[in-house]
């Protein structure tokens, strides 16, 4: 088998592997949608532009004009423009040593240097931008995404026709973004039918009539130009490239026919990948839809053997259903849907009802107040029949968060200095994470014994985040018992339940639900990309509160489904990191 039909096979016989290997790129708050990356996808994107300037992509044909010839054409054609005075006689670049070669080229390509494949590298125009697009227009690297450029929303610059000469775009131009984030980034002037200059953070590598432009494109996607650029880039806070370092870059040459050849084929096996990329994320689409709609049938089931019934369904289909961290997720949230609304575990007709939880506490409360060891609070409103998004069982009831608590407080504000090795630890909303206390980088503050009696933490108390973003907000987690003290930090607030008569730990399932976030969204301020509740607003929530007996019952349930959940995670993640090793060995075969 030829070198290049392995090529082919390679990709074309993997196909499971490319479009399986999937990464998590980042959470979007909550536990809600995760975002992805199609991480095989994009391996084989990489692979191919990686064959391609490699020689490996399409087979050698000996007829070819050897790129030797090309290059002397290249050279003659720079020294006519400087005979012409259009370009400056270029510095010649140093000789490429045997050790500088990254590796072996097919025979008939040659190595050179970036800056002998182009008439000139030099940077943009520096001007601002006009609110207008009349005139001659000014190419900023924002206005490149996905390597194209829409070229009605590119505004003008002030410049005059002579200043523009130096500075105007011509089909076959290469621009290179220079500095930042988007360091390295290309696009190829292509069909261009306005007047326009380039902006100062852009780098252009101007075109040489004998050199197909597009294959230059194919290498500025290949990781043997990322390596080099980055080895090259400078600075600390923002990277950044230089012309010359630019100038530099090695550059495998091929006979130009084979260029041709190459990009063609390149063009072949991207649409290919677009293709499987647009199929795996429909696929991905059909999938969540269907498991929406399975884990709504059990919210919406009308009584037990309905849901019993909706449950079997699912249940059947365990291994089908859950194989991505979103639809698991999902899992997790119906489950703590279901617990809210009494459809998780069994209703107890002996069981003393919460109207009566609910007298005992406001008794309490009372004599607290009474006492003088908690203030007398506002009344909170009555909950109205039609604010109740769903009826409950027998025996639960419909009551503000606020009256379950004897109090709360937001937290003690002690700036980073004031952090140290051996004080008391301070909770921070980072120590908040899924629902639990996370003592994982915990900070010390020194705090004086009227700070400790004022801001200590009892086993049981609630801790709130009152200040995160907007989808981190009121995150909250239930104190452990400690053998130290533990105080807590003003981003946070402390709410104390009537522990006598209540779960702690449904109290706080029931804040992970989605419909305790969705009414922590609706009272969320914003300000400066944080957003912020309060103790107020906090207190207002709808909650369903079940007799004390089934708050014990639901949370057993609930840690014994969640536990399920987190293996369900565990094997997803072993077989998604097999999946990418498989995605990354297949790469490797190939190079």
């Amino acid at each position: 088998m030829t070198q290049h039909n392995h090529i082919n096979h390679l990709i074309t016989d993997n196909m499971d592997v490319w479009t399986s290997a999937i990464k998590r790129k980042s959470s979007s708050g909550r536990g809600s949608s995760k975002k992805i990356e199609l991480y095989g996808i994009k391996k084989l994107r990489e692979l191919i532009l990686e064959l391609a300037v490699r020689g490996k992509l399409v087979p050698q044909d000996p007829n070819d004009e050897p790129a030797s010839a090309l290059l002397e054409r290249i050279a003659a054609e720079k020294a006519e423009l400087v005979k012409q005075g259009k370009i400056k006689k270029p510095k010649k670049l140093p000789e490429i040593t045997e050790d500088e070669k990254p590796f072996e080229l097919p025979k008939e390509w040659e190595w050179v240097k970036l800056g002998d494949l182009s008439s000139d590298i030099h940077y943009g125009y520096t001007a601002s931008a006009m609110p207008n697009s009349e005139g001659i227009r000014l190419l900023r690297i924002t206005d490149i995404q996905d390597d194209k450029v829409n070229w009605s929303t590119v505004p003008a610059c002030e410049v005059t026709p002579e200043k523009a000469k130096g500075y105007l775009l011509e089909n076959n131009d290469i621009l290179l973004a220079r500095t930042g984030g988007t360091i390295g980034k290309s696009y190829l002037v292509e069909n261009i039918d306005v007047k326009a200059v380039f902006a100062s953070y852009l780098i252009r590598v101007r075109k040489i009539e004998s050199m197909y432009a597009s294959f230059i494109k194919v290498y500025l996607g290949s990781q043997l130009y990322w390596t080099q650029l980055y080895a090259n880039s400078a600075g600390t806070g923002q990277p950044n490239v230089n012309a010359t370092a630019l100038k530099s870059l090695l550059f495998p040459v091929p006979p130009i026919e084979e260029q041709h050849c190459i990009v063609a084929k390149v063009d072949e096996l991207m649409v290919l990948c677009d293709q499987l990329e647009a199929q795996t994320e429909s696929s991905l689409d059909a999938h969540q839809t269907l498991v929406t709609a399975l884990l709504d049938t059990l919210v919406n089931s009308q009584n037990p053997e309905e849901l019993t019934e909706n449950w079997m369904r699912i249940s059947g289909h365990f291994d089908t259903l859950f194989t991505t961290e979103q639809s698991i997720d999902q899992l997790k949230q119906t489950i703590l849907q279901l617990a809210v609304m009494g459809k998780l575990v069994e209703q107890n007709p002996n069981d003393e009802p919460a109207s009566v939880l609910l007298e005992r506490i406001a008794a309490e409360k009372d004599d607290l107040i009474k006492q003088g060891k908690i203030k007398k609070q506002k009344p909170l409103p009555p909950i109205t029949e039609e604010e109740k998004p769903f009826e409950l069982p027998e025996g639960w009831e419909w009551c503000r968060f606020g009256v379950l608590f004897k109090s709360f407080s937001n937290g003690l504000y002690k700036p980073a200095k004031f952090y140290t090795d051996a004080g008391v630890i301070s909770l921070r909303m980072y120590n908040i994470q899924n629902g639990c206390i996370d003592f994982n980088a915990a900070k010390r503050v020194e705090v004086e014994s009227k700070e400790l009696e004022q801001f200590i933490l009892e086993a049981g108390d609630l801790l709130i985040n009152r200040v995160n973003s907007k989808e981190l907000v009121g995150k909250t987690g239930i104190i452990p018992k400690m053998e130290e003290p533990l105080v807590y930090e003003s981003m946070n607030m402390r709410a104390k339940p009537f522990t006598n008569y209540l779960s702690s730990e449904y109290l706080n399932l029931f804040m992970m639900t989605r419909m305790a976030q969705n009414s922590i969204s609706l009272f969320a301020k914003e300000a400066i990309g944080q957003a912020s509740i309060n103790q107020g607003q906090v207190s207002l929530i709808k909650t369903p509160l079940p007799p004390f007996e089934e708050q014990h019952r639901i949370v057993a349930k609930v840690d014994e489904l969640m536990a399920i959940c987190d293996q369900l995670k565990t094997r997803l993640s072993e077989v998604q990191t097999t999946q990418l090793n498989l995605a990354d060995a297949l790469v490797e075969q190939a190079l």
